[in-house]
């Protein structure tokens, strides 16, 4: 079988354009427009370029974007009251909290510390318990796996012969931030899911009789050559 190319790229773009025109329009109505905080805390290189390229992509969109940075030993209370605060402000839309935190803070209590509504990553408990359920909308969906599920769907219709449904779906890795809830996901578009881990037994079998595999593992090299049967591949960041 031909291999298809989705270009995520090209889909982004035209996701990010239609959004910046939305956002255009719902100023002119009504003179208001998204509000988005991130918050930085310390100078850890990789965490600085994701909030850079997360604070360039809001103002470009045309959102109302605080980049709020906090030194490596602010106390957890005193990140706690930060997020209280923009919890409390009408402006703010959005909270986004780069992960990871320093060992001093608790980051399941600051997760917990933003309001569902203003969610942003899809990590509060009510957000993630929402999308475990049947009938429930989570008011935010962690980026990566809702990214992934995004261009499924967009596969379902210019790759003929591809479908969510019915499929056996593997997913490489069970971290909180993309392998559960893109398993999630593909239980609720009605795949057959099957979460592969470190301690899973006789991978290269399982891998094999897959339809649709996700990459979720932070590990190099989980998937050799031959254990490359299956038909469809997405790659996901994360771990």
């Amino acid at each position: 079988m031909t291999a298809e190319l989705i270009s995520g790229t090209e889909i982004s773009k035209a996701i990010l354009e239609e959004i910046k025109q939305e956002v255009a329009e719902m100023k002119e109505k009504s003179g208001k427009v998204p509000g988005l905080v991130t918050i930085l805390v310390g100078e850890n290189p990789a965490s600085i370029s994701y909030v850079t390229l997360k604070v360039k992509t809001a103002l470009n969109l045309g959102f109302k974007e605080i980049q709020d940075n906090q030194p490596e030993d602010i106390s957890e209370e005193d990140l706690l009251a930060l997020i209280d605060k923009y919890n409390s402000d009408d402006t703010i839309h959005g909270i986004l909290v780069q992960l990871p935190l320093p060992e001093h803070i608790d980051s399941t209590l600051v997760m917990e510390a933003i309001h569902p509504d203003k969610d942003v990553d899809g990590f509060h408990p009510i957000n993630v318990g929402r999308l475990a359920m049947k009938g429930r909308d989570p008011q935010f969906i962690p980026a990566a796996p809702y990214g992934c599920m995004y261009l499924l769907r967009e596969a379902e219709k210019l790759v003929d012969g591809f479908q969510i449904e019915g499929s056996n779906a593997v997913v490489l890795g069970r971290s909180n931030i993309v392998g559960m809830p893109m398993a999630l996901l593909l239980i609720h578009a009605n795949a057959t899911v099957t979460v592969v881990h470190s301690r899973t037994k006789d991978i290269p079998s399982i891998v094999q009789n897959a339809d649709i595999l996700i990459g979720a593992m932070g590990r190099p090299e989980m998937i050799k050559g031959d254990m490359d049967k299956h038909r469809w591949e997405m790659k996901c960041c994360g771990a």
